[in-house]
């Protein structure tokens, strides 16, 4: 039979088997197939007294999937286990060899950093076997974040009311709630700016005689303005070159905070946007990656692509425009397994493919192309002019530059804020004369609040985490109901700011940047051999349990919201209380008392019933999922998962329904 290839997503193995032709059968895991199970001591699914030997089973809904890859796998000639390159798609791997009783003989492991049929058909020359150290470092991240989030969360949940805590989570949280306090904390000091205004240009008072100078108050502010004329003298003009470097090609960082701050894309999106442009997108008559993969610490490009651009820009722009390959900064954590995140052919020019491209993936498919142009371009160069003005001994100072030579913002300058301040030239002149001397009042400002951005960047200096589950941290935190967005700017809520508080009562040890950070470490010694998994974890274990038994017994448990009332059928005091599925109302004395208050349900009637004279309304099962179905219920029993609207298909005349992927008929293939 044919060969068979393996890859996490639906959307790749459609391309991918058209580039390999008809002796390869290309099939979705749809990602990962198996994950920790939930036995064993506090359902870590982990045997901790048998050096934390993992307990794997089937995702909910994957029995099938790894049922029917069995069976292909038995028919085929060879197994190619063809997941994402880096450790979560080596983890996967790993799981799809061992689900399937692969021995290894019967496989083999290959990657691509690109989805273009050259890299593919490459790939498949270059097999290997599973990385074991890169499984068994993603193994025991895993493990980590298991054995934390449940032993923490479990803890918040019963002492006060917060839903979750996490190894990474918990410490995004505290970043976010310690610049609350700074800004609560702060306090304004007075300052004042006094600046000459001339008819080209501005100049602000920077020193006194030899001396810098700072202006705190009023009294020093109105001495100063009694002393100065409107007379200047002109005491020097400084003209310097000034080299205006172009910026690294993104990383998945990079990538998530230029997209933000310059495009309005929330991280979440981004990466949406980005795996889509990697897996492929229809061109004519070909389906091509446009982009190399998108989870990536590492600005390094391969040598075939800096030869590729640098022939393109010299066709393109000329010699003189041909810059310098960028270097990695002795930066701790780097994951250097593949590329930066680069177009996968410099000759797919924004340009050629926008008609290919939604408006949104053309927007990011345009930065990510000339941020990679444009790094491998000739830094910009300026004349930067300072001139320094003199009045009766105060120092006024302004500075202008004119770029001399675009090089790299030729192609990126709408990217970037443009510096050009054009001075006027005062070569030989001795004195200028003010239009006017303005003081203004100033008041300094405590550090700002973190916007996604800020944050992204912050977790990726202190080195927590990686860049690939910041968005995903976020999210949690959102949902958790720890922080809200208010003005692109992160907020705590007062249960993120109780939770951190109660954390760093009993774990500041573990809970905090250098801790986070050094763990992080020791999973990149896992993943280069360097460390033994199991000792990482029982030396992390030991301490960890002792801290949280001590919690359990003397952390002080938050007391219920009292609502006002009274229960009708004890006396006691009604309150509010935290389940699985929300907030309810119940009886102060349970469990002596086990009252709860029905809450009256509205109806949110969406659309009629298409089945009889009822309306369909939303509801929920008793896990929480939102359904669609009908108010006169049981008697009929129409219901749907997406949302019924009131148009009706086209061709059939039933209701369509509104889905994740748009509009659809809810009875024959109609697509909006």
């Amino acid at each position: 039979m044919k060969n068979l290839v393996i890859v996490e997503s639906p959307s790749k193995s459609k391309t991918i088997e058209k580039y390999l032709g008809n002796d390869y059968k290309v099939v979705s895991s749809k990602g990962h197939i198996r994950d920790l199970t939930t036995t064993g001591k506090f359902g870590f699914g982990v045997d901790i007294d048998n050096g934390f030997e993992p307990s794997y089973a089937p995702i909910k809904g994957k029995k099938s999937v790894i049922t029917e890859l069995k069976k292909l796998g038995k028919a085929s000639n060879k197994v190619y286990l063809a997941s994402d390159p880096d450790r979560e798609g080596e983890a996967i791997a790993w799981h799809l060899k061992d689900a399937m009783g692969l021995k290894d003989d019967d496989y083999d492991r290959v990657v691509f950093n690109e989805i273009t049929k050259d890299k593919v058909k490459e790939s498949f020359k270059h097999p290997r076997k599973i990385d074991d150290n890169l499984v068994k470092s993603q193994e025991t991240r895993r493990i980590l974040d298991r054995i934390i989030g449940f032993r923490l969360s479990k803890l918040m949940q019963s002492k006060t009311g917060g839903k979750s805590a996490g190894r990474v989570q918990s410490v995004a949280l505290k970043l976010i709630v310690d610049r609350e306090r700074e800004i609560n904390a702060f306090i304004p000091e007075e300052y004042y700016t006094i600046t000459g205004i001339f008819n080209d240009f501005d100049s602000e008072l920077f020193g006194y005689k030899d001396d810098n100078i700072e202006v705190k108050s009023e009294k020093q502010k109105d001495k100063i303005m009694s002393e100065l004329s409107k007379i200047f003298k002109v005491e020097s003009i400084t003209k310097k070159d000034k080299n205006k470097k172009a910026k690294a090609p993104f990383t998945t960082s990079t990538l998530q905070q230029t997209a933000s701050t310059r495009l309005n894309f929330p991280g979440k999106k981004t990466m949406s946007l980005a795996q889509k442009l990697y897996e492929g997108i229809d061109i004519g008559t070909e389906t091509t990656g446009l982009i190399t993969y998108m989870r990536t610490d590492s600005i390094r490009l391969s040598d075939e692509f800096i030869k590729n651009t640098y022939a393109y820009i010299d066709k393109t722009y000329g010699k003189e425009y041909i810059g310098y390959v960028k270097q990695t900064k002795n930066k701790e954590n780097i994951q250097d397994a593949h590329e930066a995140i680069r177009p996968t052919n410099i000759n797919n020019t924004p340009d050629k493919i926008k008609q290919y491209l939604s408006n949104d993936e053309f927007k990011l498919y345009e930065m990510i192309y000339y941020r990679a142009l444009a790094s491998l371009m000739k830094d910009a160069k300026a004349k930067t002019t300072t001139i320094i003005l003199d009045n009766n001994d105060y120092k006024f100072k302004t500075t202008g530059s004119v770029i001399d030579f675009d090089g790299y913002l030729k192609v990126y300058s709408k990217f970037e804020t443009s510096e050009d301040k054009i001075l006027p030239d005062l070569t030989g002149i001795s004195e200028i004369l003010s239009n006017d001397i303005e003081a203004e009042q100033h008041f300094t400002k405590p550090k700002p609040r973190y916007t996604e951005a800020k944050l992204i960047k912050e977790l990726e200096e202190l080195g927590i985490g990686r860049p690939s589950t910041y968005v995903k941290i976020i999210d949690t935190l959102k949902e958790r109901d720890y922080i809200r967005l208010e003005d692109k700017k992160f907020y705590p809520t007062e249960i993120g700011i109780e939770t951190t508080d109660k954390l760093q009562e009993f774990f500041q040890n573990i809970i905090n940047v250098e801790y986070t950070r050094d763990m992080e470490e020791d999973l990149d010694k896992i993943a280069e051999g360097n460390k033994v998994w199991n000792k990482v974890l029982d030396n992390f274990y030991k301490n960890f349990e002792l801290l949280v038994e001590v919690a359990f017994k003397d952390m002080e448990k938050k007391a219920p919201e009292e609502t006002g009332e009274t229960c009708p059928e004890c006396g006691k005091p009604l309150v509010v209380r935290k389940g699985r599925y929300g907030e309810f109302i119940a009886c102060s004395n349970y469990p002596e008392c086990k009252y709860i208050k029905k809450e009256e349900k509205k109806q949110v009637e969406v659309s009629k019933c298409p089945n009889c004279d009822g309306m369909l309304i939303e509801r929920k099962t008793k896990k929480g999922k939102v359904f669609y179905g009908c108010n006169n219920f049981p008697k009929c029993k129409t219901a749907f998962w997406d949302k019924p609207l009131e148009e009706r298909c086209p061709n059939c005349n039933s209701i369509l329904l509104q889905g994740k992927d748009g509009i659809k008929c809810s009875n024959c293939d109609y697509v909006k």
